[in-house]
């Protein structure tokens, strides 16, 4: 459970069987009632999902958070994963990297079968490409091999979610 200390507090109301098969099921988990109802409205995965944006946001050269988010993105099921990427990023993140989350998602959730989260249609294409290479030789084999969310977005790379670059 996240381990963000807690300093506010939210009633609601429910039936006794309500509240009982809530006691029931963060009884089967080992946590709280509260750690269970929690854990439903902030899955973990979604949290560290925006934990991994705030480190692509913030790093001077996103390779390597990338990397942790395309680890992230794999080893999610396809439930975990429409459930992880549902929110957009909580923050601002300049246009190419933005591009490059959105396509990452929509690979992600093609691969596992499901369906991209309605904020990555959004995400507008670069004005100009950015290609995986400086290398001219390989702009072609880029511009035809480039898995299809990031050829929308004008991004050409070799690799997808789930390679290695």
């Amino acid at each position: 459970m996240n381990a963000t200390r807690k300093t506010a507090q939210l009633q609601i109301r429910v039936s006794e069987a309500q509240k009982e098969a809530l006691r029931r099921e963060a009884g089967r988990a080992g946590v709280s009632m509260s750690d269970w109802v929690l854990c439903r409205v902030f899955p973990p995965a979604r949290e560290t999902f925006q934990a991994v944006l705030r480190e692509i946001g913030a790093a001077r050269e996103p390779g390597f958070a990338l990397a942790e988010l395309n680890e992230l993105l794999t080893g999610l099921s396809s439930q975990e994963l429409a459930l992880a990427v549902s929110e957009p990023p909580r923050i601002e993140l300049e246009p190419y990297r933005l591009a490059y989350v959105a396509a990452m998602v929509e690979q992600a959730a093609t691969t596992k079968g499901g369906e991209a989260p309605a904020w990555t249609n959004d995400v507008p294409a670069l004005a100009e490409p950015v290609f995986g290479s400086s290398l001219e030789s390989l702009r072609l084999h880029l511009l035809t091999h480039s898995p299809p969310p990031f050829r929308r977005r004008n991004i050409f790379i070799d690799s997808s979610i789930g390679d290695r670059a």
